[in-house]
């Protein structure tokens, strides 16, 4: 099963779109999704230690994939094996 970790901050329309991916992709890929706010210690310390630079960030067992909108065409991909390639930063909205 994999861990993702969505590191997400109020009024964020990213992080609620990122949340819906989630659950869609997780119907299909087990997954445990861990939901941190970049407002405590432990989502700054995240953001730091793997470059996020705005939320929402998404950690696929303890490794960044995405900040930003959250492309679920290319998290499917990834999960699938089709795409090894971590995707980090923005860029995404042709993979919809």
């Amino acid at each position: 099963m994999i861990e993702v970790t969505l590191l997400t901050q109020a009024d964020c329309r990213y992080c609620e779109i990122a949340v819906a991916v989630l659950a869609r992709v997780a119907q299909d890929h087990p997954m445990t999704v861990r939901h941190v706010g970049l407002d405590t210690d432990d989502g700054r310390a995240l953001a730091t230690r793997h470059g996020v630079a705005f939320a929402p960030g998404v950690l696929l067992d303890g490794e960044m994939f995405s900040y930003g909108r959250l492309s679920e065409r290319r998290l499917r991909r990834h999960l699938a094996g089709r795409d090894p390639r971590p995707h980090v930063g923005r860029g995404t909205s042709g993979d919809r």
